[in-house]
């Protein structure tokens, strides 16, 4: 069974940044791509950005490319989301989970907040 813990939320002005972290435990968390996941509130929950067991190879949707960066350290079973240049539309709870995700790993997320 692997838990995930979300933390790094809170509420920024638009342009500003906040950086995200996810630690994994209960697993060996390395094995696994992992992602950022978000939902907005009324609107499904969607993918963000994912990367590779290694961490070599990253993506992300269209809407963060170029803000977000996505990144990893396996000794700490740790996934971080580095958010840039922060917009209201990014406003949402987000989530940490294996990519492609397993149903039954969601943690109970972490909201973010753009407003001036």
């Amino acid at each position: 069974q692997v838990r995930i813990v979300e933390s790094g939320g809170g509420l920024v002005q638009p342009g500003g940044s906040l950086r995200l972290s996810c630690a994994a435990s209960g697993s060996t968390v390395s094995a696994y791509g992992m992602g950022w996941y978000r939902q907005a509130p009324g609107k499904q929950r969607e993918l963000v950005a994912w990367i590779t067991t290694t961490g070599i190879t990253t993506n992300y949707i269209d809407a963060v490319k170029g803000r977000f960066t996505i990144s990893r350290d396996n000794n700490k079973n740790m996934v971080y989301l580095q958010m840039n240049s922060l917009k209201p539309e990014d406003t949402a709870v987000y989530y940490c989970n294996q990519y492609p995700l397993h149903p039954n790993y969601w943690g109970q997320g972490t909201q973010v907040t753009v407003t001036s």
